[in-house]
């Protein structure tokens, strides 16, 4: 026994099973994350069920779970109809239901407002559309005119929006032109007000095109029935899609699975976030990152370079090492504040006052934005990058410089030819770790520049092109929105588990990348020291 604990054998087995439970606990994570995650846009099938009291509601099973007494079990059911009911889930007693169906004929209609909509189809109202057919091809036929109507909607929409941007530029000319003649008039600002009076007209004729066509919108509509015979008239502009999930292939459901999937990747959220796509909040979390790369990797490598390489070991040395290593154990909060403080209410207010005081008061680089976000991000995440870069330059062994500098070779020759490359690997580790630190970190956003709903985004085809100074949307942050800040938690919560999935899914790719572009530095440069 003495030799076996002498051997150190306990803690072997103590070492092991701390690693074997900290992959068990990730494990768990990714599995709750995946199984919740992954099945949040298969079609489930529309119950209908008939109370004890003769009245009928429908909608999705969603849970089945013990009753609180221990007497039978309660169903929660995800009964939509918002605008009828004003609560998307309702929980039943199985004690209570007298008879559970799933009718053919059942309908789910996802709409742009007030969630989901379950129940029958009656009639439908379009112009021009043939009756005799079934109410079911009717509603196809209407609805396929009525998305004829509303592309020419989002051509008009697009070019009101191109039409206003251009008015918005002439505006800011016009300001800073009135703002350098010190108010007066001159040719130059009238050239201005007649081609900004001239694009005022085109979107007059533009706004009254878009009313037209809104109105036609209008004469497509159908008339729904709930499961109590209780009649709703939605217009056929407010449906996304509809389908009846109890007659629904396998092959349709997959169809149906996979364009609900093209839409959270490439489409626009709505229902206050808690529904649709989340590309505008994908784009921005992955300009974020870039973006703080581009600071932290130079500036990370450079400063770890001058510690390791250049700097003469003594107390200021010791004492600026000790701050890197320290700063990583400083609340993100706080850089948020920091960079609140310094960069938005500092160095913005600086900028709007040198080269855009036509402006103020309205801000343009002196409040919350992409750039401001990425470099307080930047700062949170160097030490990493920092302490990763003087370990990897440290483990190369000294016999290297010492045969590089003996053999006719410069410090700064020695350094980019035989240091960096064989240091690399181990940059690149600290970069990797920045990087999905800097994925995951919500609190310095929220006060440096992410919103709930960006207008738009900092990437555009409008001059010049890249607008640092916009707002933007992240997935953390929209976790947290929807997870917390959502007066219907119980409807947000699917989404809440896709964005956690779609989160962890950046992270990895972004890190895979990185890992890949390691491992080849390593074969090139390296025996296996990092």
């Amino acid at each position: 026994m003495r030799k076996y604990l002498r051997e150190g054998e306990p803690f072997v087995w103590l070492t092991g099973a701390a690693l074997t439970l900290t992959l068990l606990i990730a494990a768990t994570l990714m599995v709750v994350v995946m199984v919740n995650g992954l099945g949040v846009f298969w079609p489930s099938r529309v119950a209908e069920a008939t109370l004890e009291d003769d009245t009928r509601i429908m909608g999705e099973v969603v849970q089945r779970e013990p009753r609180p007494s221990g007497e039978g079990e309660r169903l929660q059911f995800k009964t939509g109809n918002r605008d009828l009911y004003g609560l998307d889930f309702r929980w039943v007693n199985g004690s209570a239901i007298a008879a559970l169906e799933y009718p053919p004929t059942a309908i789910a209609l996802e709409r742009m407002e007030y969630g989901n909509f379950y129940g029958y189809l009656k009639e439908v109202t379009a112009p021009g559309l043939v009756e005799g057919s079934r109410p079911w091809q009717m509603l196809e036929t209407a609805h396929a005119a009525m998305e004829k109507v509303l592309a020419e909607v989002k051509v008009l929409d697009l070019r009101l929006a191109d039409v206003s941007n251009r008015m918005e530029s002439l505006r800011l000319q016009a300001l800073k032109v009135s703002y350098r003649s010190d108010g007066q008039d001159t040719p130059e600002l009238r050239e201005l007000v007649r081609k900004s009076a001239l694009l005022q007209e085109d979107f007059g004729q533009l706004i009254d095109e878009h009313t037209a066509r809104s109105v036609d919108l209008q004469g497509y509509a159908a008339t729904f029935a709930d499961a109590d015979g209780r009649e709703k008239v939605i217009p056929l502009a407010q449906i996304v899609r509809f389908y009846q999930p109890n007659t629904m292939s396998t092959g349709e459901k997959v169809l149906f699975y996979l364009t609900n999937l093209k839409e959270l990747v490439l489409g626009q959220p709505r229902e206050s976030n808690t529904e649709g796509g989340l590309f505008p909040a994908i784009f921005g979390t992955v300009m974020l990152i870039f973006l703080m790369s581009l600071v932290t990797f130079p500036l990370g490598v450079v400063a770890a370079i001058y510690l390791r390489e250049y700097a003469k070991e003594g107390v200021l040395v010791r004492l600026v090492r000790i701050a890197v290593n320290n700063l990583a154990g400083i609340p993100s909060i706080v850089y948020g504040i920091f960079g609140l403080g310094f960069f938005v209410y500092g160095i913005g207010a600086s900028i709007d006052q040198l080269f855009f005081p036509e402006r103020l008061p309205t801000p343009t680089f002196g409040t919350g934005g992409i750039l401001w976000a990425s470099l307080t991000l930047a700062l949170l995440t160097v030490p990493v990058v920092i302490v990763a870069t003087e370990e990897a330059l440290g483990a190369i062994p000294a016999g290297i410089r010492e045969g590089s500098l003996s053999l006719g070779a410069t410090k700064f020759q020695t350094l980019m030819r035989n240091l960096l490359p064989m240091a690399s690997p181990g940059i690149m580790t600290g970069l990797i770790l920045a990087m999905a630190r800097a994925a995951g970190e919500v609190a310095p956003l929220m006060i440096t520049g992410v919103v709930k709903l960006a207008p738009a985004l900092p990437l555009d085809g409008n001059f010049p092109y890249l607008h640092l100074d916009r707002k933007f949307m992240h997935l953390g942050f929209h976790i947290y929105d929807i997870g917390f800040q959502s007066p219907n938690v119980e409807a947000a919560k699917p989404m809440v588990f896709v964005t956690t999935l779609l989160l962890v899914l950046i992270v990895v790719l972004m890190s895979s990348v990185a890992i890949v572009l390691r491992n080849r530095m390593k074969k090139r440069y390296t025996y296996g020291s990092f």
